[in-house]
């Protein structure tokens, strides 16, 4: 039995961004994705949207590939897959920073590798029951990178950890963990009254978000 854990970030290693979140998201992987790439495929086809991958920061500011479509559309197709990812047979745990608090990222990648850790160990009993334990991850930040393996290979046998590139059956996870990192960071925003224009106008009011977004994503959050 193998457990795939899919991994995003957001924020910059370079410090400029308040926030740096962390996001992982678990899925054993003996549960089929076919039947939730199918249904979002058909929903996309079906409101007439191209079949482009989720990113949240382009989709929400409308950049990249979004960047011809109006708010309307853009908002629909973060709602679409929003919903989507609530059926995908996953659960997550995001660790959430302020930049602030830390005198460089040698301090950061310390401390999201012991958070990483202690994660695992206070779930030891469960992840011992896979027989492999495989990390998807780009390596698009090397602090992550760094915090990444080294927690997975201090908590569990390096032998039960296994660094893998994407397959076309795991990109949905990928975007899913995009997805659940922009939503904890809004949360973040919304709680401290920092939510940005972007924030207001794809979510709406604190509160909305809170019912709409927020209480739905967290029946996926990791149980201890």
């Amino acid at each position: 039995m193998i457990w795939g854990v899919f991994v995003d970030e957001s924020g910059d290693q370079g410090g400029r961004s308040k926030y740096y979140v962390l996001t992982l998201v678990f899925h054993d992987q003996s549960d089929s994705l076919e039947e939730h790439l199918a249904r979002h495929a058909k929903g996309l086809r079906k409101r007439g949207f191209a079949d482009t991958p989720f990113h949240a920061g382009p989709l929400m500011h409308g950049h990249g590939a979004f960047e011809n479509l109006d708010l309307k559309t853009r908002k629909a197709y973060f709602q679409l897959f929003f919903i989507d990812a609530q059926h995908l047979p996953v659960v997550y745990h995001s660790l959430v920073y302020r930049r602030s608090e830390f005198d460089g990222n040698d301090a950061l990648v310390a401390k999201m590798r012991r958070d990483i850790a202690s994660l695992l160990r206070d779930r030891l009993s469960f992840f011992q029951t896979f027989d492999r334990v495989k990390i998807y991850y780009d390596d698009g930040q090397t602090i992550v990178a760094h915090a990444l393996y080294s927690a997975f290979e201090q908590a569990l046998a390096k032998s039960s950890v296994l660094h893998r590139t994407y397959h076309a059956s795991d990109f949905m996870l990928t975007q899913a963990a995009d997805l659940l990192c922009a939503l904890e960071l809004a949360a973040v925003k919304f709680a401290n009254k920092e939510a940005t224009s972007t924030d207001e106008r794809m979510f709406g009011s604190s509160g909305t978000f809170r019912k709409n977004y927020l209480r739905p994503l967290r029946r996926k959050r990791l149980a201890r």
